[in-house]
């Protein structure tokens, strides 16, 4: 699949379950839902800064790489304080709404800014390529276990631009 197709339809897939849970309160919170959701946020971050970003690098957008990076940081630590509560406690909810707002902005900004310049620099068997290789990150994650116990580990600093 190509890249960019594949990481819209991630976007979408998660910002779809952040509203299925917070439309759900936290009188009927989905523990299984959150799980899945954290999950596919951890290893979709994973396969961005592994695979996606260090090959467009090079394609005059590195100023926007280091933004997204930081942000990527940023949900990091959001996530990784969620893992940590109790859904019960009275700043899970909120931490919640600000993930989910978070990640929404950190979406709008990477299809606003940086896919379009990523389809002008790379042809289309490189956008293939490159979603195969993330894809195959992905798969190889998930098969690790749950994706989401190793975020708390990537908080210090944001990742290297490589």
């Amino acid at each position: 699949m190509n890249a960019i197709d594949l990481l819209t339809s991630q976007h979408r897939t998660i910002e779809a379950n952040m509203e299925k849970l917070q439309q759900g309160g936290m009188e009927n919170w989905d523990a299984a839902l959150f799980a899945e959701v954290a999950d596919h946020l951890t290893v979709h971050l994973a396969s961005e800064e592994q695979v996606f970003y260090p090959a467009v690098k090079a394609k005059r957008t590195e100023d926007i790489l280091l933004e997204s990076l930081e942000e990527h940081l940023s949900l990091k630590r959001l996530l990784a304080d969620l893992l940590e509560l109790d859904p019960g406690e009275q700043t899970f909810e909120p931490k919640f709404k600000v993930l989910h707002e978070q990640a929404e902005h950190h979406h709008e900004e990477e299809e606003e800014h940086l896919f379009p310049k990523v389809a002008k620099a790379l042809d289309a068997a490189e956008l293939e390529a490159l979603g195969d290789k993330m894809s195959a990150l992905q798969q190889s994650l998930r098969g690790e276990g749950s994706p989401r116990e190793a975020v708390s580990e990537q908080t210090n600093q944001a990742a290297a631009l490589e």
